[in-house]
């Protein structure tokens, strides 16, 4: 019998309305207090006695003594059963009114799932639709069926269960209907004669006949603690016909046959789809026989239990299909073993079943034929893999060899495997990266036999317990076995330790390390990087690309800049942040699509230092939104969680620690961007105008082109050339000799951010000259400082960058609505008439501009909150019409003003190329490092290509602010 799960019971009581219950069937309830009163139904009631505690959910009646929840009351309402009552909950039928003084009521009969008017066939079709659609409800079904490994076959075979429900949806027994019905189900084998259902508390498997009509069903009890007279394996009464997945066997030369269908399931779900089952040791029929010969079946592989039942009973089988012309192999399971239990206690399943299909043994006279995989081809191309080394005999007794400080293995992505002696040791779980850690699963094997577990290897009790189990399966001593664990335990550290070492230089050949070097000694550094984002194929922004590289490079300072890349979607904003991300080094970068709420919380202590963690969409995020504010903010994520304590297993409060600092980089195609990100963050908007679009496909054309090809080519080397530069980068602390002098903007609050950001842009730049800087050390509280000093050549980069990226959050319109406006200004002045007298529509704006309707909905929506245009009502009645009363007088996209004039340095300098004293560290003819020339045009190159780059904040007029001039 199904039992109702106990989390369904709670459900019910709390949702469903005792009150409501009690007033559906025809009582009045009068408030008294907290409480209701009224007249019980189950007794004579002069005066109110039955009390309904709303604040519980319970009633009681203090006349008969009866009292209960929502359940009790429609049993004891309605005259029915205990799970009929659920199934009315379930339904949301609580019960009808009754007749004044009746102890039961007319309960309307829930919705019948078979259909009299059907014919056999489609009858029991009918059952299995309603098992199926009862499986998908019953959480303790479908958590068998997950234990089993065979979840994932639910669908496809249409798998379902039989709790008992299946009566209390027919029509009464006692009616002609109802007994006409059940006599039908009886005759298929679905009821017996007592009234009871034949697979009740059973997983029912239905396999299908070539006109797609039910064959038959196996039932498999879920109650593994029944009585034990009780089968557990079902099937309908008479003759089995039909054979289960016919479909899989269509078209195959090499086919399994499993002993039972949960078996044939778990090959299945492996990926080995050309499998099924005989129903029992004694089922394979004529049907089976009959399938394989009309396919051209060449061989059979046998798994049949690993026991003396399926032992026999596969030699059976041999002797009658060999006797047909089909080759038979008998695959080897473990003793005592069927092919679901076996596939439980290994993983990957797919990998280690189709191991022993290939591995099984020929039961035929004489040499094995060749044979394939026994799998369809798209199934045998995705199974592919190095086939494993076979397992050596079983040794009578292995030699205690003491533990060595360094064992050879193989180590691939998902396994490291040791061959020590006679046994094959598989170790998987394991992460090189989590230090102090060495939880994994660990396959030991030889010969025939095996023993898999999952332990810590730091936990002397779990390590224990595996080698003695480990040394009972495997027939050796526990010395031996002990032997081995210290010799792989001590190799996991080395592995760990080796992940754990610096490798930023440790594969950089000299040559490429001088190539790097040159690089970074670029006169005009930051132009050669915007070059060569355009030789890897990305074209027009400039800022953008020079401001996204920059951030990446601020991960060496303690205080990183952030990025959000705002534009519509398939503008090209993740294309932007990619590129970006291709200059950084693979081990200094981490990528995401989304991240959970603590996910940041458990990422290692360290494995987020100095490093630039990409976040594909900002929306992706947003449950991480606060974990990646704290960190930007704090340098370090600190979170306490409840665990078990590895040697005493008592719970304990744990700490987990994640220490900064961090870049971060998302994308967003919000129109209106988080105030707490515009905040922290660096905003760059792709450029979605036609020009950019145009270029975008110029360089899509030449992609197709033999010059397209060789820049493919020549991209790798160029990124090869960044990341190497960007390893020799150290974290150096960046003096700023000119910070006393710098101005900035001081009318909002936000400015005391934007000024930060300011700050950080110069000290990145500085930083990414630091081969062209001299390093600096003073002695400071009995210890040194090393440092390098930041350039007024350094304060000029930051002004012109700063001018169009934080000059954008100045504007009180987001940069693509900006864009719409000026498109809306420069069609109304293109009109013959006064600005105040044009009318215009949605439709014309999106000619005018090219936008979608959706996001020129919410563009004109902040337009008109803004005042910026008003709407009318149209003529139409239901339309709006709008009139531009911005006269496009305005300044248009913000630009930072009161910056530096950085003039007022550079008139301080010696005209003889030297600097002043205040200016230490950039380059002159007395500096002792000597930098390579570059040649004349590729400089006048890199000189045009830095001209161009922050080219809208240089048109600007400066203005005087105080005694200094500023953009």
């Amino acid at each position: 019998m199904g039992r109702i799960p106990e989390s369904e019971l709670e459900r019910l009581k709390a949702e469903v309305s005792v009150e409501q219950l009690v007033r559906s069937h025809g009582i009045d309830l009068v408030k008294s207090g907290k409480d209701w009163r009224g007249r019980c139904p189950f007794h004579e009631d002069s005066t109110p006695s039955l009390v309904v505690t709303p604040s519980k959910n319970l009633w009681h009646c203090f006349g008969c003594g009866v009292s209960g929840g929502p359940v009790d009351w429609a049993m004891k309402a309605n005259g029915i059963s205990f799970r009929h009552a659920v199934e009315l909950l379930r339904e949301g039928i609580p019960s009808l009114a009754a007749k004044a003084g009746a102890s039961r009521t007319t309960v309307r009969a829930l919705e019948s799932p078979v259909s009299m008017s059907a014919d056999d066939a489609a009858l029991l079709a009918q059952v299995v639709d309603y098992y199926h659609q009862t499986l998908k409800a019953s959480p303790e079904a479908l958590t068998y069926l997950e234990r089993r490994g065979i979840a994932a076959a639910v669908d496809h075979f249409k798998l379902g269960y039989a709790n008992r429900t299946l009566g209390l949806r027919l029509p009464e027994k006692n009616r002609e209907a109802g007994a006409a019905i059940r006599t039908r189900l009886q005759a298929v084998g679905v009821i017996r004669e007592s009234g009871h259902e034949h697979l009740n508390g059973c997983v029912v498997f239905p396999w299908f006949d070539e006109a797609g009509c039910v064959a038959g069903l196996y039932g498999r009890k879920i109650v593994e603690n029944q009585a034990k007279n009780l089968p557990k394996h079902l099937y309908l009464p008479g003759p089995r016909r039909g054979v289960f997945n016919a479909e899989g066997l269509r078209g195959q030369t090499e086919v399994i046959v499993c002993e039972a269908l949960i078996d044939a399931l778990t090959f299945w779900c492996a990926g080995l789809t050309n499998v099924t089952a005989a129903y029992g040791v004694e089922g394979f029929t004529d049907d089976h026989l009959t399938l394989s010969k009309d396919e051209g079946v060449e061989r059979v592989v046998i798994a049949y239990d690993r026991d003396e039942a399926g032992d026999g009973a596969a030699v059976k089988l041999a002797e009658r299909l060999m006797a047909e012309g089909i080759g038979c192999y008998r695959m080897t399971l473990p003793h005592g073993l069927d092919v679901n239990e076996y596939a439980l206690k290994v993983t990957p399943a797919a990998k280690s079943l189709a191991h022993l299909v290939r591995s099984s043994a020929w039961m035929g006279q004489g040499a094995a034929p060749a044979r394939e995989l026994p799998m369809s081809p798209k199934t045998a191309s995705s199974l592919a893999a190095k086939k494993e080394p076979e397992p050596e005999p079983t040794p009578a007794a292995a030699a205690s060899v003491a533990p060595a400080l360094d064992i050879p293995c193989e180590v691939s992505e998902t396994e490291v495997v040791f061959t020590l002696g006679a046994v094959r040791y598989r170790v998987r779980g394991f992460d090189a990266k989590a230090q102090g850690a060495l939880k994994v699963n660990v396959l030991a094997t030889s010969g025939e036999r095996f023993h898999v577990d999952t332990l810590d290897l730091y936990h002397a009790k779990a390590r224990a317990s595996y080698i003695a189990r480990a040394a009972a399966e495997l027939r050796l001593t526990e010395d031996a076995v002990k032997a081995d664990m210290g010799r792989m335990l001590l190799k996991l550290e080395m592995l760990q330790a080796q992940a754990a070492a610096p490798t930023e230089t440790a594969a950089m050949t000299e040559f490429e390390r001088e190539q790097a070097l040159a690089l970074l000694r670029e006169p005009d550094l930051l132009a050669r990087i915007v070059v060569d984002f355009a030789a890897c194929g990305v074209v027009g922004e400039e800022t953008n690309k020079l401001v996204g590289y920059l951030a990446a490079v601020s991960r060496k300072l303690d205080t990183p800049l952030a990025v959000v890349i705002q534009s519509s979607s398939a503008a090209g904003k993740s294309s932007l942040m990619d590129a970006v991300l291709a200059f950084v080094p693979e081990e200094e970068r981490i990528k995401y699509s989304a991240m959970t709420g603590q996910s940041l919380f458990y990422m290692g202590e360290t494995n987020l230092k100095h490093k630039v963690l990409a976040i594909c969409e900002e929306e992706g995020a947003s449950r991480a939104a606060y974990a990646l504010k704290l960190l930007q903010s704090d340098d370090e994520l600190t979170i306490a969680s409840t665990g078990k304590d590895a040697t005493t297993g008592n719970l304990v409060t744990q700490e987990y620690r994640v220490e900064g600092p961090v870049s971060i980089m998302l994308t967003t195609t919000a129109i209106e961007i988080d105030e707490e990100l515009l905040n922290r963050c660096l905003i760059l908007t792709v450029d979605e105008g036609r020009e950019q679009t145009e270029a975008i496909h110029r360089l899509q054309r030449q992609k197709r082109t033999l010059e397209g090809l060789k820049l493919k080519q020549q991209k790798q080397s160029v990124l090869g050339l960044h990341r190497n530069a960007q390893r020799l980068l150290k974290p150096l602390a960046v003096v700023n000799p000119y910070a006393d002098q710098l101005t900035f903007l001081s009318d909002k609050t936000r400015m005391r951010r934007d000024h930060e950001k300011y700050l950080t842009l110069i000290d990145t730049i500085a930083l990414l000259h630091q081969y062209q800087r001299e390093v600096k050390t003073v002695a400071h509280a009995g210890g040194e400082l090393t440092y390098i000093e930041a350039t007024a050549s350094d304060i000029e980069s930051a002004n012109r960058l700063v001018h169009e990226v934080l000059g954008r959050s100045l504007d009180e319109l987001p940069p693509v609505t900006r864009r719409v406006l000026e498109a809306i200004v420069a069609a109304v002045k293109a009109k013959p008439v006064p600005r105040e007298s044009v009318r215009f529509s949605r439709r014309e704006v999106r000619e005018w501009t090219g936008q979608g309707d959706t996001p020129l909905r919410k563009h004109l929506e902040r337009l008109v909150e803004l005042e910026y245009l008003l709407m009318h009502r149209g003529q139409r009645g239901q339309s709006f019409e709008y009139e531009l009363i911005y006269d496009g007088n305005g300044t248009g996209e913000g630009h930072l003003s009161g910056l530096l004039d950085v003039t007022t340095i550079a008139s301080s300098l010696p005209s003889n190329g030297e600097f002043a004293p205040g200016s230490l560290g950039q380059r002159s003819a007395k500096t002792p490092s000597t930098l390579p020339e570059a040649n004349p045009a590729d400089r006048a190159r890199a000189r045009a290509s830095a001209n161009r780059v922050g080219a809208s904040a240089r048109t600007h007029v400066s203005v005087q602010t105080g005694d200094r001039a500023s953009y």
